[in-house]
């Protein structure tokens, strides 16, 4: 049998005169400024495609978090009579919320306007095409970063709804956390991560670090749901009765969902498909980690027993509290936060929330209210240039370049966060209450919302 050799000496040979040819054609013409132009081009094109993919999956990945990750996991935790009104809950904001987007929420976060809200330039999404607006992200379409910035705006009211499930009517729920998304968050966003906001790491008069959402989504919903659950009063039975979940299953696989579509979430806030993706992610996983074992460790010493409903709430705690921090941080940092967010999370569920007396139904405030808070004060903390030099190559970036003063800027920004959202949610409940009333009847209470509310149940036992 003839070897490789050879066929492959003479194929060369007859080839060499060509290559010669080639390179000296190569040597003799370089390449003109069309032909480098192009090649730019070809690379930005390519750049492009690859961050617009990895943005519109993070998007659907957000998006997943609601539902059915939300929904699942706050249905599972509610008593069976009131699973659907629950899951019902995340699904309004799904509608509600893409509406108010696309007709002024949108303007009202990102356009151009003071140094608290945006203004109308974007009203009915007018000017956001499918060029890249470079004061946000240069790489992908606006309408590929509005509809991905959509999908935090749809999921934080959403989280409010732990806070008083099982008592308020849904048309009530439906008019309190549209106004909210509008008085409350859009306002917060444009601070955080607007052009010319207050808190913007980019130029604000305080520049906040808030990767993916830790002031703007989890403190403002955390303190929003315990504002909404004191001034809604305690469910009937409450604390006397019993109210155990109806389904620890439900809730399992919800948060699954949730610490899957978290990637999204947080790696996803990168705005590309670069290496500060990969940190936020690495980061995002580390954390619930850490804070699923650091819950479970607490529990176990504090009850006797690991359960399943510790984990996972733990692990949605490590989520919460890396948010701000996942694009800032050293591995090892996220997980020194995730597993102090795991031991202190579970310190305000179990002895804050029983010294206050207060009715969280499912502890929106202790995991996201705490967490959030917890983890923006970490950033400023363990903030590193290493990973994202968010003031300048040669500026510090957080205390672990030398840069303590980070650390004021995150407590004025959790303190602007807290206050916009206690007020405002205050005025909000107040507004509703007097209007269209925010609670649900005794009656309507004890049959469940399912039926009351909806018609309908979540369970047929008959069939």
């Amino acid at each position: 049998m003839p070897s490789i050799r050879t066929h492959f000496l003479p194929s060369v040979l007859l080839l060499l005169p060509s290559l010669l040819s080639a390179q000296s054609a190569t040597t003799s013409a370089p390449a003109s400024q069309a032909d480098l132009k192009s090649l730019q081009d070809a690379i930005h094109a390519a750049q492009m495609s690859a961050d617009n993919a990895w943005m519109l999956v993070s998007a659907a990945l957000v998006l997943l978090m609601t539902g059915p990750g939300l929904a699942l996991f706050y249905g599972g935790l509610v008593r069976r009579k009131n699973i659907l009104s629950t899951m019902m809950q995340s699904f309004a904001m799904m509608g509600l919320v893409t509406i108010l987007w696309a007709i002024v929420g949108y303007s009202l976060a990102f356009a151009h306007g003071t140094s608290f809200i945006g203004g109308f330039e974007h009203v009915f999404l007018r000017g956001v095409s499918l060029a890249p607006n470079p004061d946000y992200a240069a790489t992908i379409p606006e309408q590929t970063y509005m509809i991905y910035q959509l999908m935090f705006a749809i999921i934080t009211p959403a989280l409010i709804t732990g806070a008083f499930a099982e008592r308020m009517k849904f048309s009530a729920m439906a008019v309190f956390l549209s106004l909210w998304s509008l008085i409350v968050y859009s306002p917060m966003a444009h601070m955080v991560w607007g052009v010319g906001g207050l808190l913007n790491a980019n130029g604000g008069h305080i520049p906040s670090l808030d990767f993916a959402g830790g002031t703007v989504v989890h403190i403002t919903s955390g303190v929003s749901a315990l504002v909404t659950a004191i001034y809604l009063g305690k469910r009937i039975g409450y604390p006397n009765t019993n109210m155990p979940p109806h389904s620890m299953v439900l809730s399992f696989i919800g948060a699954c969902l949730l610490w899957v579509g978290w990637f999204g979430f947080n790696a996803g806030s990168a705005l590309g498909s670069g290496p500060l993706a990969t940190s936020a992610f690495i980061n995002t996983h580390f954390a619930a980690a850490a804070a699923a074992l650091g819950w479970t460790i607490a529990e176990w010493i504090h009850n006797g027993k690991p359960t399943a409903l510790g984990a996972i709430s733990g692990a949605v705690a490590g989520l919460v509290a890396i948010t701000p921090a996942s694009g800032f941080v050293q591995p090892f940092s996220a997980l020194f936060i995730g597993l102090l967010a795991g031991v202190f999370c579970s310190f305000m569920v179990f002895k804050v929330k029983s010294w206050f007396k207060y009715d969280d139904s499912l502890d929106a405030f202790g995991v996201h209210g705490a967490g959030g808070t917890l983890g923006a004060l970490l950033t400023g903390l363990f903030a590193t240039k290493a990973i994202n030099a968010a003031f300048g190559p040669n500026t510090a970036t957080g205390a672990m370049d030398g840069h303590w003063g980070q650390v004021l800027n995150q407590a004025a920004g959790v303190a602007i966060a807290w206050t916009l959202s206690a007020v405002g949610t205050l005025i909000l409940l107040f507004l509703v209450d007097k209007t269209i009333g925010l609670r649900v009847s005794p009656e309507d209470e004890s049959t469940g919302l399912d039926l009351s509310q909806h018609g309908e149940e979540g369970y047929d036992l008959n069939s």
